[in-house]
């Protein structure tokens, strides 16, 4: 069955870095696309960065130029380096495959547990 295990997660210091890893499992991981989702308490989930099966990659413009996306086909994995660090990045980082290329659209078909991001 399909596993979404992410990582990486943590607190950190304004202007800080972080890199999320999120591990897939139970399907053909080039054949997906892959994403990095967002959600502060009392807030809607929000995209924040995709790369799909071509690895052309799309980014929220709130995080462009900090954040980026990337995968290793070879160890299943996709990766969300974080740098600069604000306040509002603060939140819950979700890992998400779907076989259409969503890009940031919210209808991926599975989803990880999620990792807590905190900046302060």
């Amino acid at each position: 069955h399909v596993q979404l295990v992410e990582s990486g997660g943590g607190l950190v210091q304004p202007g800080g870095s972080l890199r999320l890893s999120c591990a897939a499992s139970g399907f053909t991981f080039d054949d997906y696309a892959m994403a990095w989702f967002r959600q502060a308490p009392g807030k809607e989930r929000e995209g924040v960065a995709a790369i799909d099966t071509a690895g052309y990659t799309t980014y929220t413009y709130a995080v462009q130029g900090r954040f980026t996306i990337s995968k290793d086909s070879a160890k299943n994995t996709v990766y969300l380096q974080m740098n600069n660090l604000k306040t509002e990045d603060t939140a819950t980082y979700y890992c998400a495959a779907d076989s259409v290329n969503l890009h940031l659209a919210r209808w991926y078909t599975y989803w990880g547990q999620g990792t807590q991001v905190t900046v302060s």
